[in-house]
């Protein structure tokens, strides 16, 4: 049946239609999220604690104010969303019945609600292309900016700079500073911290800029020659600020790249097995290795036995969990340092401690039992998915040979950072780690196959 078209055999084809300026605007807007998720301690030292409050609460509402018109016009698909993630959540608000410190339960609460809504709101609004590129864009300001105040507290301020700005006072601990001014020291000299202000924190964001701008360059983006330079930075970072926890979380996701293309060259069900036979029997030997060389391995990276000073913090952490097994003390992820339950409690270098320095503890002491379970079940399925993520050839038809992207190696690679990182810091379960947690939680059960389906298009376009 003949149909009229305005086109005819001579008319040129169109330029496709270029993206519209209010999904430019809502990605650079996420990446601004990211940015002030992972520099959130940044804030902190610049404005201080009213003026980092202030910018959560912009952009919190600024969340909301974007994301609920297009739910209302596009809805949601409910039953991907993480719900066990969402269940730890409500448990921790439900704590503040039984909490030995409500006020800063719900203090606290408040920042994981924030933290869950944008990682909810990440995943809902961006494709996997979209989310590598709002994480490249934000981890370059962290770490340009990191070289940035470094370069100027050594070269022109040339002492160091405590947070927001302030004198130093009388007998003040060097811990307090927020900068050193250590960059051109010797590498087996003084750390160095950066934007954020902790040396460990730094590291750990240095390995997860090695995935992502890795990974964004063997997308091919544009200037990929540039994603080099950024390695290069990141990698001068990572030495300088001398972190164990971050050490240790680049080795664990090496370890998992290694598997990850392993598996992917089986090619039958029988190959998988036996190569999973393969892994398991790597990391019972790899086990025994750790345990019989522990000591050695911590000396050769300048640490004691104690993990400095973590064994103690262990110690005293477990003796107050055990007193409320099942429900735990009352939520509060950090501990609110000037509460008097936290205040003086632990302290280290004058400062009082406000994490346990260990996730699945920190998550016993406050949450009990039931908090240790329901982190667990959030975990173990963002890493089955994760792991099938990246092993499993993308199909959706009768093609099995469709190639890899390298996006699908993100989830991986993040989620074995935040399991290691989480021996040793309470990160993976607050702020920035828990966002990052829920924001792979549910993209990765919205759009299991990176650029196909709805989920994988941006809102009001045509599915890719």
């Amino acid at each position: 049946m003949a149909q009229i078209s305005r086109y005819t055999v001579d008319t040129p084809p169109a330029a496709p239609e270029r993206e519209g300026t209010a999904h430019l605007i809502l990605r650079a807007y996420a990446a601004f999220v990211i940015f002030s998720g992972f520099a959130h301690t940044a804030w902190w030292n610049l404005l201080g604690q009213g003026g980092a409050a202030v910018v959560l609460g912009l952009t919190t509402v600024a969340t909301l104010a974007i994301w609920v018109p297009l739910l209302r016009r596009h809805g949601i698909r409910w039953r991907r969303l993480p719900w066990l993630s969402l269940a730890y959540v409500a448990w921790a608000l439900v704590s503040v019945l039984w909490s030995g410190w409500p006020g800063a339960t719900l203090l606290t609460w408040t920042l994981l609600a924030a933290g869950t809504l944008q990682g909810l709101f990440i995943a809902h609004q961006l494709t996997w292309h979209e989310i590598l590129r709002a994480l490249d864009v934000a981890l370059k300001w962290v770490m340009g900016l990191s070289i940035a105040i470094e370069l100027w507290v050594a070269l022109i301020r040339r002492e160091p700079l405590l947070p927001n700005f302030v004198s130093p006072p009388e007998g003040f601990d060097p811990h307090w500073y927020w900068v050193r001014g250590n960059l051109f020291d010797a590498l087996i000299g003084d750390r160095i911290q950066g934007i954020v202000g902790n040396a460990n924190y730094l590291g750990i964001l240095c390995v997860v800029a090695f995935a992502v701008f890795a990974i964004r360059m063997a997308t091919h983006p544009p200037h990929a020659a540039m994603q080099t330079v950024w390695i290069a930075i990141a990698a001068v970072l990572f030495v300088r600020s001398g972190s164990a926890t971050a050490l240790g979380a680049f080795g664990g996701a090496f370890v998992v790249l290694l598997a990850v293309l392993v598996m992917r060259r089986a090619r039958t069900a029988g190959e998988r097995s036996r190569r999973y036979l393969l892994f398991a029997g790597v990391g019972a030997v790899g086990a025994v290795l750790v345990f019989q060389l522990w000591d050695r391995m911590l000396g050769m990276l300048g640490r004691d036995g104690s993990l400095t000073g973590r064994d103690e913090i262990w110690t005293t952490v477990w003796r107050r969990a055990v007193e409320h097994p099942v429900v735990g003390n009352g939520f509060s992820s950090p501990w609110v340092p000037w509460d008097p339950a936290f205040d003086g409690w632990i302290v280290d270098h004058g400062l009082s401690v406000f994490h346990a320095h260990n996730m699945w503890l920190d998550v016993f002491f406050q949450l009990g039992a039931v908090g240790v379970i329901l982190m667990f079940g959030v975990y173990a399925a963002l890493t089955w998915r994760a792991w099938f993520f990246a092993v499993d050839r993308p199909r959706w038809d009768l093609d099995a040979q469709r190639p890899y992207s390298p996006v699908s190696m993100l989830a991986p690679l993040l989620v074995a950072m935040l399991l290691v990182q989480g021996l040793t810091e309470s990160g993976p379960i607050m702020l920035w780690g828990w966002t990052l947690a829920v924001l792979l939680s549910f993209k990765l059960k919205l759009a299991p196959i990176v650029g196909v389906g709805a989920d994988e298009a941006p809102v009001g376009t045509p599915a890719r």
